[in-house]
């Protein structure tokens, strides 16, 4: 399992300049594993940058709350993904610089995405995206 090759996706992620800037200092910093980091340089590669107000409401970006499933568990869980500073466990939020966050970023509703997470290489299905206040 630890040497199995992630597929990129086929549909370009969608970012803001702005998460799309913060994903590229992520990558410099090395603060992502090197099959995440290489699969990550890949998606920006090919990643589709608009301005803020133009992202689609169904993508997965800052102060968003995504319902995700575990495809190996068939586990759903939510997460209020929000700026680095802002997330706090008792509030029950995640950073977007979470490994969760990383992986989902910039995908749209139904995605299914494999990110190399801690516990393993886990395939994902993005289920709901909401958008919440800031």
């Amino acid at each position: 399992m630890e040497n199995q090759i992630l597929e990129t996706t086929k549909t370009p992620i969608v970012l803001t300049t702005g998460i799309y800037d913060l994903l590229k200092l992520q990558i410099k910093k090395k603060k992502l594993n090197k099959s995440n980091e290489d699969r990550l340089e890949k998606e920006l590669k090919n990643a589709k940058q608009v301005l803020n107000r133009d992202l689609p409401y169904n993508i997965v970006t800052v102060n968003t709350e995504v319902l995700v499933k575990d495809l190996n568990t068939g586990e759903e869980i939510t997460q209020k993904f929000v700026a680095p500073h802002r997330a706090r466990r008792k509030h029950g939020t995640t950073s977007i610089l979470s490994e969760i966050g990383v992986a989902t970023l910039g995908y749209e509703e139904n995605a299914i995405i494999q990110w190399d997470l801690p516990e393993g290489i886990k395939s994902l299905q993005i289920l709901k995206v909401t958008r919440i206040a800031g």
